[in-house]
């Protein structure tokens, strides 16, 4: 009697085209079949005459395996038949374990690929797992929730593209649901691309784009695959797609800049990738990313407050021409406020600290120089944008002047730092509802903060396109 032989072979998702040649091949040459009957209906092409074909019902797996082990103890060529690939969720791991299990050497195993049900839904829809992917399968019938939710965790964070299997059906009518608020909640962004396929190059296939916000989880069944995409995936004339790279899409858009320029848009597409919250307005989205792309601290999420649209209200008043000046309470900031900005906006940018009559002022009243400083730089441009990255006590003075009405800024960028007093003025300045304020709350700050949030106002109107730098 001839050795028998198990070939667990993946035909696909249904189409005779997507069938491989070797499959072909070898369901052609098998003296027997096995496989769920609902899979029969394709395969009658590729068998030979005079093949013992057995079908199974649905959940009938390990019956399955039992009898391809049966037959080709017969010494009989068995095919066993997934959809999709035999090695995703198929039968070729149970055909193994099986094999393990009952210590069964006498018998070949032989495993050849087929088209997975998401490889064919991604190109339907396009090209959505350019980049690095996984598969989670959401039912619980061989894997307990908890682990699965576990996955679905790691996936999220890890910003893998993220196709997922099984997705809903009667009695699992909620996972879904959890896996998006999983989603959501670890930082996804509501407009990433979601794309449904149903029933993938079978009869009554549909194919979806929407985004993770809008994505309705009672629209999918046991027919559906669903791709998620990463912080890169985009859709492009309705195709969903992942650059091979992260920031790949961007070659295009920085082609002809400067390496500085080019360094500090690359650095703001990795900050924006792992935002924990990125759904936030766009003009504070702007100068959180300056802010922690000068202080490499995620922190500034929680730190960062701005008013309603203050950056982009600040930006509109200086393009405009009813802002002239920037003063600041230190020279340091004046230092790295960008002078390409300065100049293409025509704008000056101010410190007193340094001028003898702060100097005279300081000594005389017995204040420090920096308030001093502020007390003069009132008197010549009461309506200017003010901003602190070091002396509170500069702060505090222009909060004192301007309930006094002597100072009307056009905005304040609030970012000293330090242990005395430096929380208080933050408090102070919060209480002027009708001046557009960008504060960096609690102790932290410096000069070198303060003068990022002035680059962000300066250069919102590249915020959109997110590409900062052209005044580099």
């Amino acid at each position: 009697m001839k050795k028998g032989k198990i070939i667990v072979v993946g035909i696909g998702p249904g189409e005779e085209q997507n069938i491989t040649p070797a499959v072909a091949s070898a369901l052609h040459e098998a003296d027997a079949i096995v496989g769920y009957k609902y899979y029969f209906r394709f395969l009658a092409p590729f068998t030979g005459d005079g093949t013992q074909c057995v079908d199974t019902g649905m959940r009938q797996e390990r019956e399955r395996a039992q009898t391809a082990f049966d037959l080709a103890g017969e010494g009989k060529t068995v095919c066993i038949v997934s959809s999709g690939d035999a090695n995703i969720y198929g039968m070729a791991p149970l055909v193994y374990e099986m094999a393990c299990e009952k210590d069964i050497k006498d018998i070949d195993i032989e495993v050849l690929p087929g088209i997975s049900a998401f490889q064919q839904a991604a190109a339907l829809l396009g090209a959505p797992t350019g980049h690095d992917f996984c598969v989670v399968s959401l039912s619980d019938l061989l894997t307990p929730w908890e682990r699965i939710e576990r996955r679905i965790r790691a996936a999220a964070q890890a910003d893998f593209v993220t196709a997922v299997y099984n997705p809903r059906s009667t009695n699992r009518y909620w996972q879904l649901h959890r896996l998006k608020e999983i989603f959501l909640a670890e930082g996804r962004s509501g407009n990433t691309p979601v794309g449904h396929v149903r029933n993938a190059s079978r009869e009554g296939q549909t194919i979806a784009l929407t985004t993770l916000a809008d994505f309705d989880p009672d629209e999918a069944d046991m027919f559906s695959v669903i791709i998620i995409g990463n912080s890169q995936s985009y859709v492009w004339n309705n195709r969903f797609v992942t650059p091979r790279g992260y920031f790949g899409q961007e070659q295009d858009r920085t082609a002809g800049t400067k390496v500085g320029q080019d360094i500090m848009i690359r650095s703001f597409r990795t900050i924006a990738s792992e935002l924990k919250n990125p759904d936030v307005p766009l003009d504070h989205k702007w100068a959180l990313l300056h802010a922690i792309h000068t202080t490499a601290d995620f922190e500034m999420e929680q730190l960062l407050y701005t008013d309603k649209e203050a950056v982009a209200r600040l930006y509109q008043s200086i393009a405009e021409g009813r802002v002239h000046t920037i003063v600041t309470d230190v020279s340091m900031v004046v230092s790295g406020i960008r002078k390409g900005a300065l100049k293409r906006l025509g704008i000056d940018a101010k410190c007193y600290l340094n001028d003898e009559r702060a100097t005279a002022l300081a000594t005389s009243q017995d204040i420090t120089r920096a308030q001093a400083g502020i007390r003069i730089a009132v008197e010549e441009h009461p309506d200017a944008l003010f901003a602190f990255g070091n002396a509170p006590t500069a702060l505090m003075e222009l909060c004192s002047l301007i309930r006094k009405g002597q100072a009307r800024p056009a905005g304040i960028v609030a970012a000293p730092v330090g242990f005395v007093h430096v929380t208080e003025s933050k408090h102070m300045v919060k209480t002027f509802a009708d001046i557009p304020k960008v504060i960096i709350e609690g102790r932290k700050g410096g000069s070198n903060l303060a003068a990022t949030l002035v680059n962000a106002i300066l250069c919102y109107d590249d915020a959109r396109e997110l590409k900062p730098g052209r005044d580099v």
